[in-house]
């Protein structure tokens, strides 16, 4: 299909409920803000449905997962083509009796299903328990023609592997979505909680760098607790956007819901690409061991 050479995206950084409901509305109200706003490619965060459930293993919590499509999907179809945005929508997805994934859909502006990704890298960290939950993504890495522009969708742990980056960027994505929920340990920030951030920021602005490709990373904010005497997570918001030198071109704040919009521009990559031609210099003849698990027979 044929794309402009320039959109614009929002990047959505909320707190959420332990009320799905209440989520989904409030989501559809920030949808329709940022599409008010001129946002065309919009973006929530990492299941945003609920609170992240997965700081313990409770199989009650998979009475949170949904099909898509679903209650979801359905309602944000509908303001997607009233809107004439495109709108990635991360969520638990059930799609079978016993097989759940953490994925995401991308709704196009004729409130149809562009497609889903399905998270490729589960981790199993204290009071992040996803192996419990998720069975890993086995669609690959994906990006998606859109009525704007091709867009590639990661999700969260994903974020920490050049190698999904890579392949998705290879795809003709000309930005990458991260939909994320990250956060502090409470116990843990004072020590280690500034460079667990910066890591963090680094290792997804070095993808933007490495590819010649936007990126955007959308986090939640707030402290949630499973209970009212567990630790909790303390979501560290700043969402951001770089660009395809790793420039941050926006920013959120730690603790605030806010609409991040930037534009993506299409000849800001071909100027990237052309001076830093790191695609052109790839060595594809030699890669072959990158899919061994361990090079311990050399």
């Amino acid at each position: 299909m044929k794309q402009p050479n320039k959109f614009k995206v929002g990047i959505i950084q909320l707190a959420f409920s332990k009320n799905p409901d209440e989520n989904l509305s409030k989501a559809v109200k920030w949808i329709e803000k940022a599409a008010d706003k001129g946002a065309q490619v919009i973006c929530l965060p990492e299941l945003f449905r609920s609170q992240y459930f997965c700081q313990s293993e409770n199989i009650d919590y998979f009475d949170l997962a949904e099909t898509i499509p679903g209650p979801s999907t359905n309602v944000i179809s509908k303001i997607a083509k009233r809107k004439k945005v495109v709108v990635v929508v991360p969520l638990f997805e059930k799609r079978a009796t016993g097989l759940y994934h953490n994925s995401l859909a991308v709704i196009n502006t004729k409130g149809e299903m562009a497609g889903i990704y399905r998270k490729m890298h589960i981790p199993d960290d204290p009071a992040y328990y996803e192996k419990f939950y998720f069975t890993p993504g086995d669609l690959g890495f994906k990006s998606f023609d859109t009525e704007y522009g091709n867009i590639g969708t990661l999700i969260c742990w994903d974020q920490w592997y050049p190698e999904g980056a890579r392949l998705t960027a290879l795809q003709g994505a000309s930005i990458l979505f991260y939909p994320t929920a990250i956060g502090w340990h409470p116990h843990e920030k004072k020590e280690h909680g500034k460079a667990q951030f910066e890591s963090w920021q680094t290792i997804q602005r070095s993808h933007a760098i490495a590819n010649g490709v936007y990126v955007a990373a959308v986090n939640r904010i707030g402290l949630e607790k499973e209970t009212k005497d567990s630790a909790g997570i303390e979501f560290w918001g700043r969402s951001f956007i770089c660009d395809p030198q790793g420039i941050i071109i926006a920013e959120a704040s730690h603790n605030k819901e806010e609409i991040l919009l930037v534009d993506v521009d299409l000849n800001r990559i071909e100027y990237i690409r052309r001076n830093w031609p790191f695609l052109r210099d790839r060595r594809i003849d030699a890669y072959g061991d990158i899919t061994r698990r361990f090079i311990d027979d050399k």
